[in-house]
């Protein structure tokens, strides 16, 4: 036994861990005799240190006293003794029990219960040494430790120092998870990605002695296909007397219904967040179906009334039939969608009049096992087509906003192994209800946006125009990628004597507030350049009226009333391009040798400012040229270096030109543009073409009556080159009327032109700005019907002013 064998041992001063029982023999004067190695490990002496010297001079020092010398290597100092025990309590045996407050080698006191025993025949005794706590400390903690060792609510280990089981409340599966054997490890019980951590987490308990407290693990499935469950872990490091760590207390409580409850709020946050992000109507729907997988199940789709899609309002309906579906969005969590099953555009088959279907078209959400979906489909096909391999928990709620069902959301869990209860559906409620109000307002926004575009694009003109003199491509792009209409808009207006006006602008704003503005500003713009005023002064009429819509709009709208515009007049006759900008940027010019530079114009105010002028240019636009008229969204960059933006779409325009149409060249244009656009996009490209000369004559004649003749005469000479004898009677009258009433009024010189094209056009220019006026003259007046006349024999006519003097005209059709 230790105690008579200990002499003969020697254990090393370092020692941390008692092994055994802490006894010694002395002798009758209290002499050490043995020393066993419980002893020499609860005080840090070896027995070489201790025998031979009294028992006495282990005792905790008193003030002035002295104590047993150092062992060998020991540098503490003498330690002084106490003058006596404690008096001692006679035992049955013989023996007594006294209370004393031994010293370790490090200095600390180790309050002991000292009982010595006497041996039968001789004066030595057996001395134990029971290391004491406060009063009733030791019979409380083993009360303590009794009570949670056989419960079986709460998982208790205790775990030596190498983290493997020492106790355990075995055979008392808890709640927590199953009874750990002794000798076993924690990560018997946990998920495999949660072991590492976890055991990280109790040796730094071990080192350090901080408590853990509530750590969140995963366990092991007890069976395949059981459910997950979670435990809640803490622990304590275990120390002896001295504070030495002997190991971990463990305790796990379950923590399943926790970890859910904060699963389905997270799940909720996140649904809440990202969910309605966007007015698409397909947009939201993928957004539901991928926040419900993998946190909610592991397929999920969302099928939607056709109604919906194109912004109207679903039909109501009660019990079964074609509900008029279509599946929007999907989201498997393996990334692939079963084979046989709906995919995304597919149209949903009739479904039977059951009580399921009746309670998803009430409002409520539904939770089924496999059985019961596929006794309520019937059809093997519908079944094929709803129910995924492996699956065996449905939950469906339906999509029910402002008394509307929109349509229905769908979960299926295949891998993972619990139902659904009442606490899942009542979540998907929750969430299909916020996804409902989403995709109501998406498909409200899909009808607004639906009768914008429709407006505006009754109120753009022709995608393209193609005359003799000039070639057009217009293109449009809303912004966000389609998904806001707005004021930007081109336009291309023919004007009499075969001249063109190009117009482009953009309205401050989006929706249908910009598009109705915008379609009041292009028909002033057309019926300004019927009046065929300069290029300034239409302009300055424009501002006028812009002004107006401002002060008539309401308070809070009046500031955000405001265009730009440029317009931009081509005479092919002359060749020569007048144009005048209210704050928008200058046009482009491509040169017909592949040259692109921006044309030098002096952008005004926009339009509704007021008080400041406007500038014209003039530019000559040689034959095969183009000319890039542009609004500001095509110039948006991320960098907002607007000259660095001018620079790109010059690029690309010269690069562009030489191999493709117009329309090609516009689409690519817009195509590099940056996307989703943050404004609109209105583009105009137009390439001129010359007039041959031989299709003009002009003349110019005095100011006296004789002229008329001679104007009549080269006019019918014309004709006849043209073979169009057959007008020179109707051409003649309204040559006649027209230098008859300049040489009257006006005064001279007179000229005449003539224009062959599509029509026949008959100009007369004069230095007067005085405006013809046609009226209907009585019959005992001598004059007044030259220009009733002149209306009678043309389809159309008309005047314009220019620098100085007017200019009438008169269009006649070709013969046939």
């Amino acid at each position: 036994m230790d105690a008579v064998e200990g002499h003969r041992r020697t254990d090393s001063p370092a020692s941390h861990t008692p092994t055994g029982l802490a006894t010694a023999v002395t002798a009758a004067d209290g002499t050490v005799l043995r020393w066993s190695t419980g002893a020499a490990a609860l005080l840090g002496r070896t027995a070489g240190e201790v025998c031979g010297r009294p028992l006495t001079d282990l005792l905790a020092p008193a003030p002035g006293g002295t104590g047993i010398g150092p062992a060998p290597g020991d540098r503490t100092a003498p330690v002084p003794v106490r003058a006596a025990l404690a008096p001692g309590t006679p035992t049955a045996d013989g023996g007594e029990v006294r209370q004393a407050l031994l010293r370790h080698r490090s200095g600390a006191e180790i309050p002991v219960t000292l009982r010595a025993v006497a041996f039968d025949g001789s004066d030595e005794r057996l001395v134990l040494m029971v290391p004491d706590g406060p009063a009733g400390e030791s019979d409380d903690g083993t009360a303590l430790l009794r009570a949670l060792l056989t419960q079986d609510r709460i998982g208790v280990s205790i775990h030596r120092p190498d983290l493997s089981v020492a106790r355990a409340n075995t055979g008392h599966g808890t709640a927590a998870a199953p009874a750990l054997p002794v000798g076993g490890h924690l990560d018997d019980l946990l998920a495999e990605d949660d072991a590492a951590a976890t055991e990280a987490a109790l040796r730094h308990v071990l080192e350090t002695g901080r408590p853990l407290v509530g750590l969140e693990h995963r366990l092991r499935a007890a069976r395949p296909g059981a459910a997950e469950r979670s435990a809640s872990l803490s622990a304590v490091r275990l120390e002896d007397a001295l504070g030495r760590p002997t190991g971990l207390a463990v305790l796990r409580t379950d923590a399943t219904e926790q970890a859910r409850a904060r699963d389905r709020l997270e799940l909720r946050h996140l649904a809440f967040s990202r969910v309605g992000g966007s007015l698409r109507v397909h947009r939201t729907a993928q957004d539901l179906a991928e926040v419900l997988v993998p946190a909610f199940g592991d397929l999920a789709w969302v099928d939607l009334a056709e109604a919906v899609l194109v912004g109207d309002e679903p039909p109501r309906h009660l019990g079964g039939g074609d509900l008029h579906l279509r599946r929007q969005a999907v989201s498997p969590s393996d990334g692939r969608w079963p084979d046989g099953m709906i995919r995304p555009g597919g149209v949903i088959p009739p479904f039977p009049d059951v009580p399921f279907v009746r309670a998803i078209q009430g409002g409520r959400a539904v939770a089924l096992d496999r059985a019961a979906v596929e006794r309520g489909l019937v059809a093997p096909a519908h079944i094929r087509a709803a129910v995924p391999e492996g699956g065996h928990a449905l939950a469906v709620a339906p999509l029910f906003a402002r008394g509307l069902v929109l349509g229905m959301v769908a979960v299926w869990r295949t891998t993972r192994p619990e139902p659904f209860d009442r606490a899942d559906t009542d979540l998907l409620t929750e969430i299909a209800a916020h996804a409902a109000l989403s995709v109501d307002n998406a498909r409200r926004y899909t009808r607004e946006h639906r009768a914008a575009a429709a407006l505006q694009q009754r109120l753009l003109p022709r995608a393209g125009v193609r005359t003799s003199t000039v070639e057009t491509a217009g293109s449009y792009l809303p912004a966000a990628g389609g998904a806001e209409i707005g004021g930007d808009w081109f336009d291309v207006i023919e004007l009499p004597s075969l001249r063109v006006a190009l117009v482009v602008g953009d309205v401050i704003g989006h929706g249908l507030h910009a598009t109705a503005t915008m379609g009041r500003l292009r028909t002033a713009v057309q019926t300004l350049a019927d009046l065929e005023l300069a290029p300034d002064e239409l302009l300055a009429h424009l501002d006028d009226l812009v002004a107006r819509l401002g002060a008539e709009a309401r308070p809070e709208d009046s500031d955000g009333v405001g265009a730009t515009c440029l317009f931009a007049l081509h005479d092919p006759v002359s060749g020569q391009c007048a144009m005048a900008s209210a704050g928008h940027p200058p046009p482009l010019l491509a040169d017909a040798d592949g040259t692109v530079r921006a044309v030098p114009l002096s952008p005004g105010p926009p339009l509704g400012v007021g008080g400041l002028p406007f500038e014209t240019a003039t530019v000559r636009l040689a034959p095969g040229s183009v000319l890039a008229l542009y609004t500001d969204g095509l110039l948006d960059r991320p960098d907002h270096d607007l000259d660095a933006a001018v620079r790109r779409l010059r690029d690309r325009l010269a690069a562009s030109l030489p191999r493709g149409s117009l329309q090609s060249v516009g689409r690519g244009m817009l195509a590099e543009a940056v996307l989703p656009a943050r404004d609109d996009i209105a583009l105009l490209l137009a390439r001129v073409r010359a007039l041959p000369p031989e299709a003009t004559a002009q003349w110019e004649f005095p100011a006296e009556p004789s002229a008329v003749a001679p104007a009549r005469a080269a006019a019918a000479r014309r004709l006849e080159d043209w073979g169009m004898a057959e007008s020179a009677f109707g051409v003649e009258l309204i040559v006649s009327e027209l230098v008859t009433n300049a040489v009257r009024y006006a005064g001279g010189p007179v000229g005449l032109r003539l224009i062959r094209d599509r029509v026949l056009v008959c100009e007369v220019t004069d230095p007067s700005n005085t405006q013809p006026r046609l009226r209907r003259a009585r019959s005992t007046d001598e004059g007044g019907r030259g220009l009733f006349l002149v209306a009678q024999l043309s389809s159309r006519w008309g005047s314009r002013y220019g620098p100085s003097g007017k200019t009438i005209w008169a269009e006649l059709p070709l013969p046939a």
